[in-house]
């Protein structure tokens, strides 16, 4: 059980519900198609931490701040001797290491992971050492992807194949490790210093109107919605889902895209259309939220 779980970011949540509700620019589609891949890839590699039995805390998805520089942490694992520190890829493809650069083939350069890697290193060492606690740090970049291959590889890169990883971290399960307070501490420390919502989200410009309303599937993101007693049923897919569950989501999700706008029985009856009764729509916001204000000027939060 990690320490500290990881969530789709804001940004990941909010590009989805775009992506079903308007026509994205190729651009922001792909950038949405990126988070996506490289959170699914987070996600393999959480399940294959979350099998270690050695003493150690998990923390996943730490964005921290250090001397006004922000840098983000994939997965850390904290033992008795030694914080690991995993920067996660989940590239797929064929890819070439030349002169310090990282290509894709046939010869589309991108971002050397290491340069990454090393910039959050040197500023987790730091944080570490403002906090009063000194603990080597041994920082590795992990390609999850299966699929991935990289030609022409340093044997002396803290690079982690698709191959080795399960030997890797039986490896670690193998090195002794007994946790006291201070491991404890600097666990609670970088988790209370993460910050949960990034200043930094590369979003396109949209407004209300211009969003198709409707519930969307929660399985497959179809509009084909339909109600059925106490059920919303997806007609593509044939996923049930109850239907308070279904408008909450769909407040969920409008708070998220407008955090400014007012929650009311009809911004929802109009968000959701599906549910053709305000009065089901203002029962299901009265059981779940709290009633501010009264009559015409009431709304809920």
């Amino acid at each position: 059980m990690p320490y500290k779980s990881r969530t789709k970011s804001a940004e990941l949540l909010i590009l989805k519900s775009l992506n079903d509700r308007m026509d994205l620019s190729d651009k922001d589609k792909q950038h949405y198609f990126n988070l996506k891949k490289g959170y699914a890839g987070e996600i393999l590699f959480d399940v294959m931490t979350e099998k270690l039995q050695c003493e150690c805390y998990i923390l996943n998805d730490l964005l921290l701040k250090f001397n006004n520089t922000m840098f983000q942490i994939d997965t850390l694992l904290i033992t008795s001797e030694t914080i690991y520190f995993f920067e996660v890829k989940n590239y797929e493809g064929d890819y070439y290491y030349e002169s310090e650069r990282f290509y894709k083939k046939p010869k589309t350069e991108i971002i050397n992971p290491l340069l990454q890697l090393s910039r959050s290193e040197s500023l987790l060492r730091q944080l570490l050492q403002s906090l009063g606690f000194k603990i080597p740090i041994n920082a590795s970049v992990v390609f999850i992807n299966p699929e991935f291959t990289l030609y022409q590889a340093p044997l002396n890169k803290p690079f982690i194949f698709p191959t080795q990883i399960n030997s890797y971290l039986k490896n670690l399960d193998s090195i002794p490790s007994k946790l006291i307070s201070k491991h404890k501490m600097i666990a609670d420390k970088l988790t209370s210093l993460h910050i949960k919502d990034s200043p930094y989200k590369l979003l396109p410009s949209y407004d209300y109107d211009q969003l198709r309303k409707g519930n969307t599937c929660v399985k497959c993101a179809s509009f084909s919605i339909s109600v059925e007693g106490n059920k919303c049923v997806c007609k593509q897919c044939g996923h049930v889902e109850p239907m308070a569950t279904a408008v909450m989501r769909s407040v969920n999700e409008l708070k998220l895209l407008f955090p400014n706008k007012k929650i009311t029985t009809n911004v929802i009856h109009e968000w959701c259309m599906v549910v053709g009764s305000k009065k089901r729509i203002r029962k299901i916001l009265e059981k779940n939220l709290e009633i501010v204000g009264v009559h015409q000027w009431s709304f809920y939060e």
